[in-house]
């Protein structure tokens, strides 16, 4: 009897290892991969910083410019300005949600409190070169007293798709719901 336990025992080592060896080998394929592919040479991604679709509550009295960081991922130099783009939008928030209003409750703003205009509903962020970088996108809070209750506004990336160049955005890190209290 023990003697077909031992048998037994060692069937099953062998067949064991023989699987783990296996996997290893068939596991460990040798192919030269290509450092890139070209039609990922000029194909960009942004996100948010923090790399997450969060909220942002801000008081409706606060004076200071609202700061939204983005990341802009690139690994080449170019000969062109990549530009990401982001919109407005009051559309996608919650069914509860009251929208906030451009111009009565905040601005889209540059770095020195300038009223930005979109272009086609969009605004843009222009990146040098396409070299990676950090940039900020601004919202001055207008202090709206005749509205009562949480606002709130989403600004979203948008994915920009040129002749030059593609700047994409991740489905993890493309939207900042403004709440404004």
């Amino acid at each position: 009897m023990k003697t077909i336990i031992n048998k037994i025992m060692l069937g099953l080592t062998f067949g064991f290892t023989a699987c783990i060896l296996t996997t290893l080998f068939v596991g460990c394929e040798d192919r030269d991969y290509p450092a890139g592919l070209s039609e990922y040479e000029h194909h960009y991604y942004i996100v948010y910083v923090p790399n997450n679709n969060s909220a942002v509550t801000v008081n409706s009295e606060q004076t200071t410019l609202l700061e939204l960081p983005v990341q802009f991922y690139s690994e080449f130099e170019r000969n062109y300005n990549a530009v990401a783009t982001y919109e407005v939008s009051t559309g996608d928030l919650a069914e509860t949600a009251v929208p906030a209003v451009r111009g009565e409750d905040f601005e889209v703003v540059d770095e020195t409190g300038q009223v930005l205009n979109p272009v086609e509903g969009k605004y843009q962020l222009v990146f040098p070169n396409a070299k990676k970088a950090q940039a900020k996108i601004y919202l001055k809070l207008l202090n709206n007293t005749a509205a009562t209750g949480r606002r709130s506004v989403n600004i979203n990336l948008v994915d920009n798709i040129q002749e030059q160049f593609r700047v994409d955005i991740f489905s993890t890190a493309f939207r900042r719901t403004i709440q404004i209290d």
